[in-house]
């Protein structure tokens, strides 16, 4: 390893003269310094990692295929702005007003200007199977004049006349197996109507993300149901006219569209690339900001680690006349190289790293499998400066007590250990905890939504406190439970528990971080089992229906479904359940808060025999027109209260002040937010619902109604029936594939942790090789020191499961009161015994090897060499 860094300083950073010295003392505390170079390694690929998604969320997106031939494509404002650097994508597509299409085409420049709508749509094979666009991706319709943005040119037939007709795409043609002049039956929402392929058309690169049908553009209007609305505008510049100056010109003359030149025209095409980078970057900069922060601390702490076992070398440095400058220099020289090539070695896997977190992101579903990543420079910089300034200012931090002492007083701080704490950091470390119960506990946290982030804030403040007061704690462990882990009639349980005592902030270096990696995973594991219990509880015994309608192809049931159904014998309640996100705007301090919901537009007709929602105040009978309904804790948040109003913006962009009629329990289950159905559905896309739940009447039996419903929508080939089981199962706002993410998330966290804390453990056991050395001349044999590195080795488990214990459970109480309201969370066995298996894992991996490593010189060469 050490000839590896000083190849690639050598190749990187070539050697002056001036830290030859720095050099030779790396070459000679191989063991210290190579800990450091691993925490180094992957805090730097951690960090390049999350630049590289950082960077690609800010990069450019993926090309247009139907808007590629468009010079300027024009969109309606498709996020909520929260700040000058931070907003948030509405869930559905914001349209324009038709009239804006005449209004952009006056713009001098503008060579014609064409209003595209898209229709979400399945065309049906002759044996009733949904043909697909390539890869799984959608298929839309068109009116036949935005054909020309591509441009698309009908390679057989015409372009379409009338109501009737249509032209396929030459992919979906070939994919179907649909000929000229032959009959396709198209179902838009779930309505299925009957066309007549009149062309073929091609596109000049053809369709990778979409497939396209093209209807007359009467007909594709009317399909849209949005008469007065387009879904964008393209433009054709005039001879001689650059899109930049087209774009310009229509920014001055019609300021409140968005315009979009090269390829951010993608972002307007394809709603889930820009929603997918709107995610990375958001994930990315939060989740980078915390590791980052855990790096700095990792880094500094490892480094000051190694620092600090060479105190008699420092010492003696001081001894014979080397000044508080030379040292210093020395430490940040010795710094500055091994956080270099650290940090450059840690960029390669760091890249690796950024694809797997892509994979990851693709499977969740929040990134589409073609978005293209970005690896550049940048995230490597960010990685290296991070790396260098934390190692820096950990040398500077170590190196000032023993540079700024005399020579006689820093020989005597080397021979032993401080027997106390700094002042301060004993009263920092006090002070935590109470500010951390009552963040969790007291009247201090924020109620409602805020409560998971309040609970982040206690732990982090917990986990601060541990590490000021790590030291204290383990010496108090001792005292009580010293004992009890190892016996003290024993030769090694004596050994161990004599050495602990006398050497206890030395074990509680190795406990500390131990600890902390214990309360991050706890509350990580045990905060989201308790979130998704609670879900699962609320849902399932919320839900009441008998039996539920969902879509095959995804693009949901059409209004029309709910009235057939409805007429079927033994149905007693249809309720149509529509789905969106949702943003609410409130008061927050001294200024305005908007934060993002999952909401469900409902039918408020007997409500509760379908859907249980747990009311705790009002009446959902009252969702009709501009009203809505909260969960408690939405309501909490947001202060609001029955019979006021709330802003709410809708998945389209639309702001609306409903009236809140009702605050129920079981947000969880089934969504914060609940709106009359039919205003959800104006304010989709596609207009259509995302299920229909079904209770039958009294003494009905299911299975003859099962058939009933089946032949009800027969008509109707996407729509499918099933049981409760089919709504339980159903992806809808707010179960998407978070959880993945958050799994990832915490993967990357807890894996750093890990690996820091086997660093930290190999560090300060490998460096006892003279004690070891000691004990095996006074007589003591190889197998009696291995016994009594176990003993510490139980001491340590013991100290980080019970500090770690103390540290979590504040939280998670403080958690699933705000959530549940009850101060039981949801804390299962297999999570237990997997958190205690792997701190026990690594602690004793990590002794044991260390342990044969430091044992293996003979006693008398190990005496004689470097400390």
């Amino acid at each position: 390893m050490i000839r590896l860094i000083r190849r690639l300083v050598r190749l990187v950073v070539p050697l002056p003269s001036d830290l030859k010295l720095a050099w030779s003392t790396i070459k000679g505390n191989r063991g210290g310094f190579g800990g450091s170079f691993i925490a180094i390694v992957a805090g730097s690929a951690v960090i390049t990692a999350c630049g590289i998604l950082l960077l690609s969320g800010l990069g450019n997106g993926v090309t247009p295929e139907r808007y590629s031939g468009a010079a300027v494509v024009l969109s309606a404002p498709q996020s909520f702005r929260l700040d000058e650097s931070s907003e948030v994508r509405y869930s559905e597509r914001v349209t324009l007003p038709a009239d804006t299409v005449a209004a952009v085409a006056a713009v001098p420049g503008v060579r014609s200007a064409v209003g595209d709508v898209n229709v979400q749509l399945s065309m049906l094979s002759p044996d009733g199977d949904v043909v697909s666009g390539p890869r799984g991706f959608p298929v839309l319709g068109h009116g036949w004049s935005a054909a020309a943005l591509t441009p698309f040119t009908v390679s057989r037939g015409r372009p379409p006349a009338t109501p009737g007709d249509v032209v396929l795409d030459a992919g979906l043609a070939a994919r179907g197996d649909v000929a000229l002049d032959a009959t396709v039956r198209i179902s838009v929402g779930s309505i299925p109507a009957s066309y007549r392929v009149v062309g073929i058309a091609t596109a000049p690169d053809g369709l990778n993300r979409q497939s396209a049908v093209f209807f007359s553009d009467d007909q594709a209007t009317k399909l849209s149901g949005r008469p007065d609305r387009v879904d964008a505008i393209g433009l054709l510049a005039a001879p001689g006219i650059t899109p930049e100056q087209l774009a310009g010109r229509i920014r001055a003359a019609v300021p409140d569209v968005v315009v979009h030149t090269g390829a951010k025209r993608g972002d307007v095409e394809f709603l889930d690339v820009g929603d997918a980078r709107s995610v990375v970057v958001e994930t990315a900069a939060s989740f980078g900001g915390t590791m980052v922060l855990i790096v700095v601390f990792v880094v500094a702490s490892t480094l000051a680690l190694s620092v600090r076992q060479r105190r008699r070398e420092l010492a003696v440095l001081r001894a014979i006349g080397a000044t508080p400058k030379q040292i210093h220099w020395m430490i940040n020289a010795e710094m500055t190289l091994v956080s270099l090539t650290g940090a450059l070695v840690g960029a390669i896997p760091g890249v690796a790293l950024a694809f797997v977190m892509r994979g990851v992101f693709v499977l969740a579903g929040a990134m589409p499998p073609d978005f293209p990543m970005q690896v550049g420079v940048l995230p490597i910089l960010a990685a290296l400066v991070l790396c260098m300034i934390s190692a820096r200012f950990a040398g500077w931090l170590v190196a000032r007590r023993v540079a700024n002492v005399s020579p006689v007083e820093a020989l005597g701080d080397a021979a032993i250990e401080p027997k106390k704490l700094g002042r301060v950091r004993l009263v920092i470390g006090v002070l935590l905890i109470p500010l951390g119960l009552l963040l969790t506990l007291g009247s201090v946290a924020a109620p409602g939504d805020s409560v998971a982030d309040t609970a982040a804030s206690a732990v982090l403040l917990f986990v601060v406190a541990l590490g000021c007061l790590g030291p204290v704690l383990l010496n108090g462990a001792l005292v009580l439970f010293g004992r009890l882990v190892n016996r003290r009639s024993t030769a090694d349980g004596f050994l161990a528990q004599a050495n602990a005592r006398a050497n206890w902030r030395r074990l509680s270096a190795a406990t500390t971080p131990l600890a902390m990696g214990v309360t991050l995973a706890a509350v990580q594991v045990f905060g989201a089992s308790t979130t998704i219990a609670a879900a699962r509880h609320q849902l399932e015994d919320g839900l009441r229906a008998d039996h539920a309608l969902t879509a095959s192809s995804g693009v949901g049931i059409s209004p029309q479904v709910v009235d057939a159904v409805r007429r079927v014998p033994g149905v007693a309640v249809a309720t149509p359940v529509a789905r969106m996100r949702v943003l609410l705007t409130f008061p927050s301090e001294d200024s305005t808060a908007t934060t993002v919901f999952a909401a469900q537009g409902v039918s408020p007709e007997r409500l509760a025999d379908t859907m249980e929602l747990a009311v705790v105040q009002g009446d959902t009978a009252e969702l009709r027109g501009e009203t809505v309904a909260l969960s408690r804790v939405v309501a909490e948040t947001v202060s609001a209260r029955v019979g006021g109003t709330t802003e709410l913006h809708l998945g389209d962009g639309t702001t609306i002040r409903p009236r809140v009629v009702a605050i129920y329990e079981n947000g969880l289950g089934f969504g914060d937010v609940t709106l009359p159905n039919d205003l959800v559905v104006a304010h989709t896309t596609a207009r259509v619902h995302s299920a229909v739940l079904i209770r039958s009447a009294a003494g009905t039996d299911q299975e003859a109604l099962g058939n009933a419903l089946r032949a009800a929508v027969r008509p109707y080939p996407t729509v499918q029936v099933g049981d409760r089981e089919a709504f339980l199962a159903a992806p809808g706002a707010g179960r998407s594939g978070d959880w993945i993410l958050n799994l990832l998330f915490q993967t990357v966290l807890l894996g750093y942790i890990a690996i820091a804390v086997v660093n930290t453990l190999v560090m300060s056991t490998a460096a006892r090789v003279r004690e070891f050395a000691m004990l095996r001349l006074i007589g003591a044999s190889r197998n009696q020191v291995r016994a009594m590195m176990n003993g510490e080795a139980r001491i340590v488990v013991l100290g980080s499961l019970l500090f770690g214990a103390l540290a979590t459970i504040p939280p998670l109480i403080g958690f699933s009161l705000g959530l549940t309201r009850s101060p039981t969370p949801s804390i299962s066995l297999t999570g237990v015994i997997a958190i205690v298996a792997l701190t026990v894992a690594l602690c004793r991996g990590a002794i044991t090897m260390a342990t044969r490593f430091a044992i293996r010189p003979a006693p008398i060469d190990a005496i004689g060499g470097r400390e």
